[in-house]
Parts: C-alpha cells; sequence; structure tokens
C-alpha cells in the first residue's frame, strides 16, 4: 500500500526531477530502489510494475506538474493558443506567438505518436534499478555533449534572425523581466520547423527510464544555437502538453483496482508534485540565466554508476 510518507516524499522527488534534466522516472525508481524493503516493492523493481500502484501513482504526479507549469506558463500559453486558432483562419504565421505555436506542435508529433505505443513496453523491459541507473549514466554523457554542441552551433541562431524578424508595435520595448521574456520568445520563434521536428525527435529518449525529457530538449535546443535559458524555456513549454497528454491518457489507472483504497495518498503526493514543480521551474528560469548543464551532468554520471554498481 501507498503510505503518505511514500506519497509526499516520491511527490517532491517527481516534482523537482521532472523538470530538473535528471529524469523524474529514473529518480524514481531510483530513491525507492536504495531505500529498500517497502519503498522498493511500491515501485515494482522484484515484480511487474502493473501489480503494484505505482502506475496509477505517477500518472497523477504527472497531471499535477502538468498544472504547475499551465499556471506559471499562463500568458505564454494564452498567447500561444490565440496565435495558434488565428494560423487556422489566416494560414500564416507571422508573429512569434503564431510560430512558437506551431513549433510545438510539430515538435510534439514524434511523442505523441510514438509515446503511447512505446511507453508501457519499454517502461515493463526497462524498470529494473539497474537499468534506470545505466540510462541516467548515459543522460550525463548526453548533457555533456549537448554543452559541446552548443559551442559549436552557437551562430546558427544568428542565421535564422535575418530570415524572421518580429513584426513590432513601433513603441518602445519595456524593461526589466518582461523585456527579457519577450527577448527569450523572439529568440525561440526563430527556430525553423526541421529544428521543431529534431527536438521533438530528441525527446522520446524520455521514454527509458533515467534519461530526462528536459535533459533531452535542451540538448536538442542548444545543438540548434538557442541560449540556456531560452532551451529550457522551449523544454518547460514542450513538456507541458507531453506530459499532460500522457497523464490523461493514463488517468483511468487512477480508476481502476490498483488504486482502489489509496486515492487520498495520491492526492497529498499529487498535491506535493504541483508544487514542487512550481518552485523548481521558477528555479531553473534563474538557474539557466547564467550557468549551464554541467552540474547535472556531472551529477547523473554519478549517481548513475553508482546505481549500477549497487544493483548489478
Amino acid at each position: 500500500m501507498l503510505t503518505y510518507v511514500q506519497a509526499t516524499v516520491i511527490g517532491v522527488v517527481q516534482g523537482v526531477t521532472e523538470l530538473f534534466p535528471v529524469s523524474s522516472l529514473g529518480h524514481s525508481v531510483l530513491f525507492a530502489a536504495w531505500l529498500g524493503g517497502d519503498w522498493r516493492t511500491l515501485i515494482g523493481a522484484d515484480e511487474s510494475e502493473a501489480e503494484t500502484p505505482y502506475l496509477a501513482f505517477v500518472v497523477a504526479l504527472h497531471v499535477a506538474t502538468a498544472v504547475a507549469l499551465l499556471c506559471h506558463y499562463r500568458r505564454d500559453w494564452y498567447a500561444i493558443v490565440a496565435g495558434f486558432l488565428t494560423t487556422l483562419r489566416t494560414r500564416r504565421a507571422a508573429t512569434v506567438a503564431q510560430r512558437l505555436a506551431w513549433l510545438i506542435v510539430i515538435a510534439s508529433v514524434p511523442v505523441a505518436i510514438l509515446g503511447p505505443l512505446l511507453v508501457h513496453p519499454l517502461h515493463a523491459l526497462f524498470a529494473a534499478p539497474v537499468c534506470a541507473g545505466f540510462f541516467l549514466t548515459l543522460n550525463g554523457i548526453v548533457l555533456l555533449l549537448g554543452e559541446g554542441l552548443r559551442r559549436r552551433n552557437e551562430p546558427t541562431l544568428a542565421e535564422y534572425g535575418r530570415r524572421f524578424a518580429l513584426q513590432g508595435s513601433g513603441r518602445r520595448p519595456p524593461a526589466g523581466q518582461e523585456n527579457a521574456r519577450r527577448h527569450a520568445d523572439r529568440r525561440l520563434a526563430a527556430l525553423d520547423m526541421r529544428d521543431a521536428l529534431g527536438i521533438g525527435v530528441a525527446q522520446l529518449g524520455a521514454l527509458l527510464t533515467g534519461f530526462s525529457r528536459a535533459g533531452l530538449t535542451m540538448v536538442g535546443g542548444l545543438w540548434r544555437g538557442l541560449e540556456h535559458a531560452h532551451a529550457a524555456k522551449f523544454a518547460f513549454l514542450l513538456a507541458t502538453p507531453a506530459i499532460l497528454g500522457a497523464g490523461l491518457v493514463e488517468l483511468p489507472e487512477l480508476l481502476g483496482p490498483e488504486a482502489e483504497g489509496i486515492h487520498r495518498p495520491i492526492l497529498v503526493g499529487a498535491l506535493v508534485s504541483g508544487a514542487s514543480s512550481w518552485f523548481a521551474v521558477r528555479f531553473l528560469e534563474r538557474y539557466f540565466q547564467t550557468r549551464t548543464l554541467l552540474p547535472f551532468a556531472v551529477y547523473s554520471l554519478i549517481a548513475g554508476i553508482a546505481s549500477v554498481i549497487r544493483f548489478c
């Protein structure tokens, strides 16, 4: 059975690591496995995951994280949805919001098509802690490679900028945080559709327990010349429909026999996960203004290698 303590602790772990580039599912598996006992039994580390309430619990945590992201980026999503609906009428994407809308749609196509087909087989095949540790190690290597790609591809967006210019209002741009947000959106909108598709394909790696959705998406953005702050924002925007969609598809699990009698702990875990995600995205937005993926890469390597040695 899922206890309130387990729900709270795993809710914090999932809420933070879903957005940190270190794999939320991998950490949920490894955290419980390192603790052992009832925690290890909860995640089904020694038996079929379908026999535990963990899948239903994870569904609730993911929905809570998606809701937190929607709340944090509510103004962005309002503009993006409005821009998308406008493009359906005008059949052209001329503004930043309209281009962002289509970039997100195109980048979401790979996971929308392949995610439902692969998520359960891959999780069943690689749910063991040793597999999570192995893929977490690879996650660290990918983050290191992403830093190298960023330095090599920095001129990319300068070339895009010459092809796409925001249609401004002629008014003086505001200073401070709002101006920084608009600048980030212009940089994101300078990506082209091939870039979006490539980043979307990279996101598929998160179906393997131990790879980070945010990390892979950020590496894809760095590969195409985005700065860390801009790559992080695109990763969080792109994660929102992916996480929410996956959660809603699996929502019937919360009504199944595995979740019977533990709806209150699941609710507690979801609330904790949502709050943790809210604080995590606010922290990471500030962090990536001046810092890189290197600390997360080193952490993934250390934690991954240690887990492989421990559970081999």
